[in-house]
């Protein structure tokens, strides 16, 4: 069995969407979600799953007590859905190319401190682009600066920024679990 860990922030759907994924998984265990935000959704949203949860702040995350615990529960990939913080140089390091994020945009475009969510997509908007998506990459030291594992290109349709971040979504829904099974699987 392998084992994986979600790191989240927020709203928690794609948390939520991976952790049901993989539920009945006979290959892969959803062994614990991170959460560095005691009134983030994803915690409510993870009340009736019985799964092991740290909430921790940012002094904790930076001080060694997160990588103290990644350590003992040890996974094979630690996944981030929607974590807002920089994830520490030491965990990185501890945890090299085992730590994954989903973006929503086409890396290199659209990336960087302060570009998530409907910030990315206002963005792509007014930049008048033809196509947006996501991307999925490892984590390194640099905010969305990781090797890209995969992307996902999405015409827009209309330049509506809650269209285009449901479209996104959604597309970021059935892709991710599928790039985290091949991730641990050894396959392309």
């Amino acid at each position: 069995m392998k084992k994986i860990v979600i790191f989240a922030s927020g709203n928690g759907s794609s948390a939520e969407n991976i952790f049901q994924k993989f539920g009945d998984n006979s290959v892969i265990d959803v062994v614990k979600l991170y959460c560095n935000n005691p009134n983030a959704y994803v915690l409510k949203r993870f009340e009736k799953y019985e799964i092991d949860k740290m909430i921790f702040n940012n002094s904790e995350l930076d001080s060694g007590k997160v990588l103290e615990d990644l350590t003992n529960v040890n996974p094979q990939l630690i996944v981030l859905a929607g974590f807002l913080k920089k994830i520490p140089k030491k965990i990185i390091d501890v945890f090299k190319n085992k730590i994954i994020n989903i973006h929503p945009a086409l890396l290199p475009k659209y990336g960087g401190k302060g570009m998530y969510g409907h910030n990315v997509h206002k963005k792509v908007i007014e930049n008048k682009d033809e196509y947006s998506g996501f991307t999925i990459h490892y984590v390194n030291e640099n905010y969305d600066k990781g090797d890209i594992i995969f992307q996902k290109k999405t015409k827009i349709k209309s330049p509506n920024v809650e269209g285009l971040a449901k479209a996104i979504l959604k597309s970021e829904h059935e892709y991710y679990p599928k790039i985290i099974f091949n991730l641990l699987n050894g396959q392309p």
